[in-house]
């Protein structure tokens, strides 16, 4: 894989596809042996998080004899995504423990990147560029060379993501969504691009939906002209020229090996993305009436989560997922689906005006 500027503050290159570092192997030695295949494949920038279990400790061991030099490092964190202690907070002092912690634990001595970990509004950025936030800890660990880059990962809407780029000359790089079914952060991208801030990936296969079973993606794979719709995904996000790396979550040598000869295809023709596009445009409209995951039901009485119910039987609906009944019984058993007590909460919160409760006993009675 060649190599390609990662955006143009940083003055840093990266390849196309990069290393997602969550779901490694939990025995050492196959995650060490792992993460120098994607290394020695092309993957030059990893991102992992003080959140991803070990994740941190499993790459300082496989990053010793040379490979540290090889790579672009990013760590993230944040007291209101996972704390670590109790006594965590949005101070700059967390801030700067926990960097300390992801260092000692990735056994570097300085990191390429740390980024903000999940900018979800106005307020949370507000927060973490005050004085004495996550920001004030990151630039004093910059000038101490602890850090060489400064981002943020993002979940908030794209027009707030927008102002959040143009209010940080410090950021270097943004991680966001973006892949076949979900295009909301394309403004947020082609800003990016406009900024000279480099952009990165992440669910680039549908938090792994892409690589299930599914006729109605085996067809547009076929129509398309592509082997797969893993394949599909990959090259439909390397065919967004704003776009400068997508993170493939490596957990066998098969997710290297695939992503890497996808990736080597290239980006798809304009005249294969017309397909895809009118593929994509058809199913948005099948969503029109449906859940939009904008988590205004929540929190539900009985602790289910309804959009992650809703997204699902939507899936099985509209793109033919699901991996049998069985399993998908275990599935909405673990949402917490079969809890509802028909109380009404979620409806009178939905702004789709869904029957919520009539879902939820659908997902709650699918068994074998």
């Amino acid at each position: 894989m060649n190599a390609t500027p990662f955006g143009t503050r940083s003055g840093l290159d990266a390849s196309p596809i990069s290393i997602g570092a969550m779901r490694l192997p939990g025995d050492t030695e196959d995650a060490v042996a792992l993460i120098r295949q994607a290394i020695d494949a092309g993957m030059r920038y990893i991102d992992t998080s003080r959140g991803y279990g070990q994740s941190e400790w499993l790459l300082g061991r496989a990053l010793r004899d040379g490979y540290r030099e090889k790579v672009i490092l990013s760590t993230k964190w944040s007291s209101w995504i996972t704390k670590i202690r109790d006594t965590d907070d949005q101070s700059a002092s967390s801030f700067r423990r926990r960097l300390e912690e992801s260092m000692a634990r990735l056994d570097v001595d300085y990191l390429d990147f740390y980024q903000i970990w999940n900018i979800h509004d106005p307020k949370q950025f507000q927060t973490a560029t005050a004085p004495d936030g996550a920001l004030e800890a990151l630039l004093q660990a910059k000038e101490e060379g602890l850090i060489r880059h400064l981002g943020f990962t993002m979940h908030d809407a794209p027009e707030h993501c927008i102002q959040h780029m143009e209010q940080a000359p410090w950021c270097d790089a943004i991680l966001v969504t973006y892949n076949l079914m979900h295009r909301l952060y394309a403004p947020v991208l082609e800003k990016a691009k406009e900024l000279g801030i480099a952009s990165i990936v992440m669910n680039p296969m549908g938090g792994g939906r892409f690589a299930q079973e599914s006729p109605v993606l085996s067809a547009l794979a076929a129509k398309v002209g592509v082997g797969s719709p893993a394949e599909l995904a990959t090259r439909f996000v390397m065919s967004n020229p704003n776009i400068d790396t997508q993170l493939c979550g490596i957990a066998k040598p098969s997710d290297i090996t695939d992503t890497v000869a996808a990736a080597d295809l290239g980006p798809l023709t304009a005249d294969q993305l017309a397909i895809v596009d009118a593929f994509y445009n058809d199913i948005c409209e099948k969503r029109q009436g449906f859940c939009t995951s904008c988590g205004y039901c929540a929190p539900c009485p009985q602790g289910i989560n309804i959009p992650e119910v809703m997204k699902t039987l939507f899936n099985m609906r509209v793109l033919g997922t699901g991996g049998g009944s069985t399993n998908m019984y275990d599935h909405f058993e673990a949402l917490n689906a079969g809890s509802c007590t028909s109380c009404g909460a979620c409806e009178t919160k939905c702004t789709q005006s869904l029957t919520i409760i009539k879902e939820m006993k659908e997902a709650a009675e699918m068994k074998a």
